[in-house]
């Protein structure tokens, strides 16, 4: 029994209202009406044209004054107000301008507007246990007022530390680099991966009332005791690759360039020759510098 209540307890969450508020502009009436009619009654007083029996309105007056003063407040664009009695949450407000309540109502104000943030730099081991360096930019706003307030302790430092988490989720998750482009990678995937983070992070930061509007990474690369080897691994793969093809064109043109012979008579070939003459073919297609031609004034067998 008691375990059950200790769960209802920690599943209890905060949930954004409206307060009762009203506009301050007719209370700021209010109050300049009664200073002036103070004003007037220390003046009367003083000069005798009232009757004893009004010397206690000045006092009542401002006691009036002070207490519609006391329960005004400003908001401007894009922010609220949570309002609060005794530590209770009583509502939030939203309404641009001048505003009023009851002086005993206490008000904590909150932006909403869009915050944009850009993280430090992270070291994370990605999918293949890579070291990597990391850092994202996000961009985020409060959707719910209460959530943010009450149920975490400081949502700033709290979105801070949910990015840093997210980040190193993520780049654990996917490996840095596929040069067989066989893979979703880090930087080969950037939209898919961006909408991943904001995906998790949106998840992450929903128990603050905090929403994610745009993320994206903003440093990507190795970290600096791989990243001479992992460059040089990224060049012998490119000089790899480029052979492959290379070796792949350059055993079409031999292949056609021997049907063609064979086919218009030009010359009979044996296999001796026909060996020769694609191994010539062959250092001139996929050599690296420019092939010296050889005048052979006998025969290939002499």
């Amino acid at each position: 029994m008691i375990e059950s209540s200790r769960a209802s307890r920690t599943l209890t969450h905060s949930s954004e209202v409206v307060a009762r508020t009203t506009s301050g502009y007719p209370m700021l009436l209010v109050a300049l009406a009664s200073l002036a009619a103070g004003v007037f009654f220390v003046f009367q007083l003083a000069n005798e044209g009232l009757a004893p029996v009004f010397s206690i309105a000045p006092a009542i007056l401002a006691i009036v004054t002070v207490f519609v003063a006391c329960g005004f407040y400003m908001l401007q664009p894009n922010q609220a107000a949570a309002i609060t009695l005794f530590g209770a949450y009583k509502g939030t407000d939203r309404t641009e301008g001048l505003r009023w309540v009851l002086p005993w109502l206490a008000r904590q104000k909150v932006s909403v507007r869009a915050n944009n943030i850009i993280s430090d730099k992270i070291k994370v081991n990605d999918l293949r246990g890579n070291p990597i360096e990391m850092a994202a930019q996000v961009v985020w706003r409060v959707t719910d007022t209460a959530q943010a307030l009450f149920d975490v302790d400081d949502y700033k430092a709290f979105v801070n530390v949910q990015i840093e988490a997210a980040v190193r989720t993520i780049g654990s998750r996917y490996p840095y680099d596929d040069f067989e482009h066989q893979e979703v990678t880090l930087r080969g995937n950037h939209d898919q991966i961006g909408a991943e983070l904001q995906a998790e992070l949106i998840a992450r930061l929903r128990v603050a009332g905090i929403t994610v509007d745009e993320c994206g990474f903003t440093h990507l690369a190795y970290a600096q005791e791989i990243a001479g080897a992992m460059l040089r691994r990224q060049q012998a793969q490119a000089v790899v690759a480029a052979r492959v093809t290379l070796v792949e064109g350059a055993v079409g043109m031999v292949e056609l360039a021997l049907d063609q012979l064979s086919a218009k008579g030009v010359v009979e070939l044996d296999d001796e020759r026909r060996a020769t003459m694609v191994s010539n073919l062959m250092v001139v297609l996929c050599g690296d510098r420019d092939a010296q031609p050889v005048v052979n004034t006998g025969t290939l067998y002499q």
